[in-house]
């Protein structure tokens, strides 16, 4: 039997009901349609315990697993690259990343990430989502700032899925979109899928995976606004989808926003700021926050003293 390098679940929601199986796994993850229909064939992929066809259609709360056998990818190495730690125990650690960061191997990027840098600085990780993604829980965008919690074994990596799933996991991000928004606060709930012309990208469609944004105007400017952002579900490049969505892509973010930038960024103004979680082990709720990266504070300092209104 081939050796797994990567291991993802998903569970069905309602509105993916009679969706084929590989269109589905085409929306959820980052591989083509042939390769998808390779790992059915080949017997990678389950739906409740037992292979399927690529037409199987899928029900309500049925259980997908996709194992993607061993390359290259797997021979993670531990590297000694500096991570901002906030905080640490025998289950968890909690991290603030930094900007340009990738979360785990992939895409031709084989070292210089977190995980390589959770190796070396945490040693034990979760194994529940394969060897190129131990302890790996939720992800940020690689240019994404700020706050994420990581599993140091198993058990706690259920558990935190579990809350995630369950929508008890409370994370607020912080942008400074393009103009202003008409309204001081309100919601986006649209579909994500992939976007048919670019499949690294998303975008909002009619139909694929529901996501549900709450957002709140914290300053305005002459030309931008500083905006909170509460997510309800964790679809890929959410915000900044929602915030291209609304006619207000974030600043600074070269895939969904103006091809024509006023800051010399080197990547978009999005921070995860606040995470909130109940610890899996002793059940108390824990908060934390992570501060504004530097380049981030710049901006808004220069703004302050400028355009603000």
């Amino acid at each position: 039997m081939d050796s797994v390098c990567d291991f993802q679940r998903f569970v069905i929601e309602t509105q993916e009901n009679k969706l084929r199986l590989d269109v589905y796994l085409a929306m959820v993850t980052p591989y083509t349609r042939s390769y998808i229909k390779l790992l059915i064939d080949k017997g990678h992929v389950t739906v409740n315990g037992k292979n399927e066809k690529a037409g199987r259609a899928l029900k309500s709360g049925d259980i997908v697993d996709v194992n993607v056998p061993a390359d290259r990818e797997c021979d993670l190495q531990p590297e000694n690259i500096p991570l901002d730690i906030l905080y640490e125990d025998d289950s968890i650690a909690v991290i603030n990343k930094p900007r340009g960061m990738v979360i785990h191997p992939g895409g031709g990027v084989y070292s210089g990430t977190l995980v390589n840098a959770l190796l070396y600085r945490l040693g034990s990780l979760s194994t529940i989502n394969g060897v190129i993604r131990p302890g790996i829980v939720h992800r940020l965008d690689k240019d994404t700032t700020g706050v994420m919690v990581v599993a140091k074994n198993d058990a706690a990596h259920l558990s935190l899925s579990s809350q995630i799933a369950q929508r008890t996991v409370v994370k607020k991000y912080v942008a400074l979109l393009e103009g202003n928004l008409p309204e001081d606060k309100g919601n986006v709930t649209t579909y994500i899928d992939r976007n048919p012309k670019d499949r690294k990208l998303m975008s909002v469609c009619d139909s694929g995976r529901i996501a549900i944004t709450d957002y709140e105007v914290l300053k305005r400017y002459k030309n931008n606004c500083l905006v909170s952002f509460i997510i309800h579900t964790g679809r890929t490049h959410q915000i900044r989808v929602h915030a291209k969505y609304l006619g207000h892509p974030v600043v600074g973010d070269a895939s969904y926003g103006y091809k024509k930038q006023r800051f010399n960024l080197s990547g978009q103004l999005l921070h995860s700021k606040y995470l909130q979680f109940t610890h899996p082990v002793n059940g108390l709720r824990m908060e934390f926050e992570a501060p504004l990266p530097e380049d981030f504070r710049k901006i808004l300092n220069l703004l302050d003293a400028n355009e603000s209104v």
